[in-house]
């Protein structure tokens, strides 16, 4: 079968699907599946039997597998034990939404035209259903390669089952090669196919001085203030102006990346300009998009996300805090080892003020794919027949656990082929997808499996 040559019947597939696929996509968002919220488990549970119901009613044998938190839903479009075999990952949790702060309910998809209103549409579940799509239409019209689906529903956790449930169900996922669409292009202009993603190591710092908080003019001056000194630990962590991180062996094995892959990020067509509109920052730290690129890419980072404490109602409550606690993470690149990173740093923060406790909080390797080869030729030469434009090859700044989980387990080649925008909203309120996207990847995914078929 040469898909390739048979443009046309999948377009007019794609097309004819996009009823179907609005609605089944409108019954997974409604589905309020926040691994996050712990009184949110039915609705995880009802997510995963909605996942093998629609893996079934297209033709795919399907399964829930329990692990030790919240189940994987396993599938299989399977041709043939002589054919080659694909593995499709996607995540069906999702992030909280407070429905207050969004334009329409989030766990209501509404449609507007050709826009998907909703938390969870682009991430992850409208590029999953794109995928079911594509792969189905390869079953049916004969496609010589095995289709396998893993979905899972704790990646907006940090994946902590899914190294475990990879070894306990090895033999069941045997594979070729591993494809993911849970990744954001540069533009819609620009298709991006990412090779690395970044590592995280997450804490908490806390301080505790006294057993209450008290008055500051009474006290004042001779009580330790908790929340200025953990400024003051941060503030000797990095330079918040420049990023530089200050404590000792923090870049000591960081991969230099080449001038190669610094003119691919320039060459994607990544601009400053753009990526502030999409994000709504009023200023960057550079706006050279050759530096910011490899920011965003390529570089280490630490980063503070709160600091709670003493008082934070309206006015001034005139009190010294008894206690504090800052939220922190540290974004790693290859080939930064996060154990090597967390030790660097408790070392350093116990020097600073040995006072301060640090609780070691979620952590993910960093991973670094390829960008050449016949699994990424395959790829780039896919989304140029669906979405008629070259890809760039990049890396995505962001960190997916399963990913290394899978790298260490299954040990073949893992592309990316994500569909998801910057304006689409990964994580933020008014999240949203498109037709246009959807439609593209069902044909890109087809074009793709075809191509794959032909790889010895």
């Amino acid at each position: 079968m040469n898909v390739e040559c048979d443009l046309d019947k999948v377009s007019a597939y794609a097309d004819s699907q996009r009823g179907e696929y609005e609605n089944n996509l409108k019954k997974l968002v409604d589905l309020a599946g926040v691994s996050m919220e712990p009184d949110r488990k039915s609705e995880i549970l009802k997510t995963a039997a909605m996942a093998v119901q629609l893996l079934e009613s297209h033709g795919a044998t399907a399964k829930v597998v329990e692990t030790a938190g919240y189940p994987v839903v396993i599938g299989e479009f399977h041709s043939g034990s002589e054919n080659p075999t694909v593995t499709v990952y996607n995540h069906l949790d999702v992030q909280p939404a407070d429905g207050a702060e969004w334009q329409s309910p989030p766990f209501e998809m509404k449609i507007v035209g050709d826009t998907y209103l909703g938390r969870g549409t682009t991430d992850d579940k409208g590029p999953a259903l794109a995928v079911l799509y594509a792969a189905a239409y390869a079953h049916k019209n004969g496609l010589p390669i095995n289709v396998k689906f893993i979905w899972e529903l704790e990646e907006e956790i940090g994946s902590p089952s899914f190294a475990q449930f990879l070894l306990d169900n090895e033999s069941a996922l045997k594979t070729n090669s591993v494809v993911i669409s849970d990744t954001i292009w540069v533009s819609r202009e620009r298709p991006a196919i990412p090779y690395g993603l970044r590592g995280l190591q997450g804490c908490l710092f806390k301080l505790k001085t006294g057993a209450k908080d008290v008055h500051s003019g009474l006290t004042g001056g001779l009580a330790r203030n908790p929340i200025a000194e953990l400024c003051d630990l941060i503030a000797a962590c990095f330079d918040a102006k420049s990023g530089e991180v200050k404590i000792p062996g923090f870049y000591d094995d960081v991969r230099a990346i080449n001038e190669a892959e610094l003119n691919n990020f320039v060459a994607s067509g990544f601009d400053v300009g753009s990526f502030k509109k999409a994000h709504e920052l009023l200023s960057t730290r550079t706006e050279d998009a050759r530096d910011a690129s490899a920011r965003i890419w390529a570089r280490p980072t630490f980063e503070v996300h709160g600091i709670t404490g003493g008082y934070s109602g309206p006015g001034v409550k005139t009190i010294v805090p008894h206690q504090a606690e800052a939220k922190i993470s540290m974004r790693l690149v290859p080939d930064q080892d996060p154990d090597k990173i967390i030790a660097a740093l408790e070392k350093f923060v116990k020097a600073h003020n040995k006072d301060v406790e640090i609780v070691k909080e979620g952590t993910l390797k960093p991973f670094l794919g390829e960008f050449t080869g016949p699994y990424a030729e395959a790829a780039s030469a896919a989304m140029k027949t669906a979405f008629k434009a070259d890809a760039a090859f990049t890396r995505e700044g962001g960190s997916i656990g399963a990913v290394v989980s899978m790298q260490e387990t299954l040990k073949v080649p893992i592309v990316f082929l994500g569909l998801s925008l910057p304006e689409h909203g990964y994580h933020a309120i008014n999240e949203n997808f498109d037709w246009q996207q959807a439609r593209g990847g069902i044909i890109m995914f087809i074009d793709y499996f075809a191509r794959l078929a032909k790889i010895k």
